[in-house]
């Protein structure tokens, strides 16, 4: 397995109304796909609202995170304006080094 971060960026016009909407939705796909996305959640700049949002997933390979991300109610529901899936090692947490 495999850790990815994605890197969602948000449709910043509509992303209120979608959000409200679909809150609920979303946090019940990420419980039951919790075995896969270990963390996730939203990402703003200082001042503005939502900008979008990271993942940090364990996976096989990225056709399986792909997967996951066109699961997701946000993506359906037009939410989501990109993403990027990336290999991710962890190197350093806690003060010390994982290698």
């Amino acid at each position: 397995m495999k850790l990815f971060a994605v890197l969602f960026e948000d449709d910043w016009q509509n992303a209120a109304v979608i959000r409200k909407e679909y809150q609920e939705r979303h946090f019940a796909f990420l419980e039951e796909n919790a075995a896969s996305i270990r963390t996730a959640g939203p990402l703003s700049r200082e001042g503005d609202a939502f900008a979008g949002g990271l993942w940090l997933v364990e996976a096989v390979n990225a056709d399986e995170v792909d997967r996951l991300v066109k699961e997701d109610p946000f993506w359906s529901a037009g939410l989501r304006k990109s993403v990027q899936i990336l290999t991710w090692s962890q190197v350093f947490a806690d003060g010390s080094r994982r290698i």
